[in-house]
């Protein structure tokens, strides 16, 4: 399993206490899943919460980027086949031949950034359309 979280302490709303959030992504079973779970320290607020789907919550992926920073996913080998990578992104993501046309560019040149997990959910979906690829994490 495939996962990466943050821990953060806020101000708790009900109380003015210490709020801790626990925020994270990870892949199980093929699937990309987030979570965030909280409990303030000096009352009864407490909540849990996760799902799954194609977007994160912007909140979540903020946190999990300004923590561990940005993953690029690039193509590896000149091999790969145009047609291949499209017909794999339209699939993937549901785009229009203009949009994957777009996003097979990015790919291709500066590569696609975002959280580890996300990048790596893509690396394997990617794989299971023969579409080779690789997770660079920043380096720190």
């Amino acid at each position: 399993m495939i996962t990466q979280g943050v821990r953060i302490a806020t101000r708790c709303d009900a109380c003015g206490g210490v709020l801790t959030r626990d925020i994270g992504q990870f892949i199980d079973r093929g699937r990309l899943w987030w979570g965030t779970e909280g409990a303030c320290q000096s009352c009864t607020v407490a909540w849990c919460e996760q799902d799954s789907g194609s977007e994160t919550p912007e909140e979540i992926r903020q946190a999990l980027l300004c923590e561990h920073g940005p993953a690029r996913l690039r193509l590896t080998g000149p091999e790969t086949s145009p047609v291949s990578v499209l017909r794999a992104l339209r699939e993937l993501r549901g785009l229009t031949l203009t949009q994957a046309k777009a996003l097979a560019a990015e790919l291709k040149s500066t590569g696609l950034v975002g959280t580890v997990v996300e990048m790596e959910f893509m690396a394997a979906q990617l794989w299971q359309h023969s579409v080779r690829s690789v997770v660079e994490p920043r380096p720190r």
